[in-house]
């Protein structure tokens, strides 16, 4: 079966399996498709693929990494010139050489550079939110390749790999898992759920989630940028960069530029209605202050400050912002998050430290039980090495491993496993 992938693939799905698991936008929901028929739609086998099958779908669907966008840093400088207002400028820097204005040209030339350095700085030293999501992925995975187990590194994966995800393990795509035990993973990262949640046979998990208890064989189902994790770096990426404060720029800029071209219009008008034969021209000559009245515009008529005096302002913000830690991506983000009224924000992990803690003022023993009786045999119920909600409590009460408040744990069993009570043997 090592090799069901390639030439000799054969169908495992029944026909009652093969059916269309898709959503509106045309994505795949492999936690409703049959086991069977996730490994006919993925033509793999439990043994997983050949060598040769892996390189071909490598090349098909590339690495299983988000895509690493290359903007030359020459190109990004310069993006912060090109805006209406960088345009006037631009013009009336031009003619103040022409006129041979050097300390308008550069006056005008200073604060250019200025703004571009400004933001400049800031887009290198905020750095990129997909860089700090490509740190979720896993360096390494267990897959079945020809047979066998190999560590490959995670890039080389392909869906209709199968791969083995144990206790630590960063999942390193989005998988469907084979039969095997129950395991536990976190996904807080991803979905804001507070406790690692329970994966059974078929269910689905993430790239980027963390196991937490167990060990278990699974299929890729996707990887890279078609991944949960991927698809939500590629929603920042393709975030739109105009903000409201930016628009309000443009706008300002675009009014500018119309209101110059038209009073420059006009003096070139007067300019020409009143020439005469002893004053002919319209350019500048002695007498004739066509271009010089055109500059006095142009410069009189642009907030040539403003975009400077903007940067500034915003990128103390964006310093004060960065001394908590806080990712700045763009500076005007500063102004957007300001004006916003409604933060949409996940809890888990961002505005909480995702680290279950007992409130003792809501700890409410009934008949002769005390708080510390609730508490001593809380934790004596306890597994650390389990990852369960339960196993706060020992950190609270005085004792080490089986033995708390002079009491020995001698077995402890699971009465309900799906929601996790047990019943503890005690002695003491």
């Amino acid at each position: 079966m090592a090799g069901a992938a390639g030439n000799s693939y054969m169908s495992m799905a029944t026909p009652n399996d093969v059916k269309n698991y898709t959503n509106d936008v045309g994505q795949i929901q492999w936690a409703q498709v049959p086991l069977n028929a996730a490994l006919d739609k993925l033509k793999s086998s439990r043994e997983g693929l050949t060598s040769d099958e892996a390189e071909k779908r490598l090349a098909e669907y590339g690495p299983n990494k988000l895509p690493e966008e290359k903007v030359n840093k020459l190109t990004l400088f310069l993006g912060f010139m090109w805006n209406p207002l960088s345009w006037a400028m631009e013009v009336a820097a031009v003619l103040s050489i022409v006129l041979l204005d050097y300390a308008d040209f550069a006056l005008i030339l200073f604060l250019l550079l200025l703004n571009a350095c400004i933001g400049y700085l800031e887009e290198v030293q905020a750095g990129d939110a997909v860089s700090a999501l490509m740190g979720q992925l896993a360096p390494e995975a267990k897959v079945f390749r020809d047979g066998e187990i190999k560590n490959i590194p995670a890039d080389l994966l392909v869906p209709g790999d199968v791969l083995r995800v144990r206790l630590g393990d960063v999942i390193p795509a989005d998988l469907k898992f084979l039969e095997g035990d129950a395991i536990k993973v976190d996904q807080s990262s991803l979905t804001g759920e507070s406790l690692p949640v329970t994966k059974n046979e078929g269910d689905e998990g993430y790239s980027g989630s963390v196991v937490k208890q167990g060990e278990i064989e699974a299929v890729v189902t996707s990887t890279g940028v078609n991944t949960f994790l991927g698809r939500a770096a590629e929603k920042i990426a393709s975030a739109d960069a105009h903000g409201r404060l930016q628009m309000v720029l443009t706008t300002v800029g675009n009014f500018c530029m119309v209101s110059i071209l038209f009073w420059c219009v006009v003096e070139l008008l007067v300019q020409m209605a009143g020439r005469t034969s002893q004053n002919p021209c319209v350019i500048v000559t002695d007498g004739c202050l066509g271009v010089a009245n055109i500059l006095v515009l142009i410069v009189g008529g642009i907030p040539v400050a403003m975009p400077t005096v903007l940067s500034v302002t915003l990128a103390i913000g964006s310093s004060a912002l960065a001394k908590e830690n806080a990712i700045v991506t763009r500076l005007t983000c500063i102004e957007e998050m300001a004006s916003m009224e409604v933060l949409c924000s996940d809890k888990t992990g961002t505005l909480t430290l995702n680290q279950l803690s007992v409130d003792m003022d809501n700890l409410i023993p009934y008949n002769n039980f005390t708080a510390g009786d609730i508490l001593k045999y809380g934790a004596l119920s306890a597994r650390t090495e389990n990852n369960e909600a339960i196993d706060v409590v020992p950190q609270l009460v005085p004792g080490q491993g089986h033995d708390v408040g002079g009491v020995h744990s001698a077995a402890l069993h699971a009465v309900r496993p799906h929601d996790e009570a047990h019943d503890c043997q005690a002695e003491g």
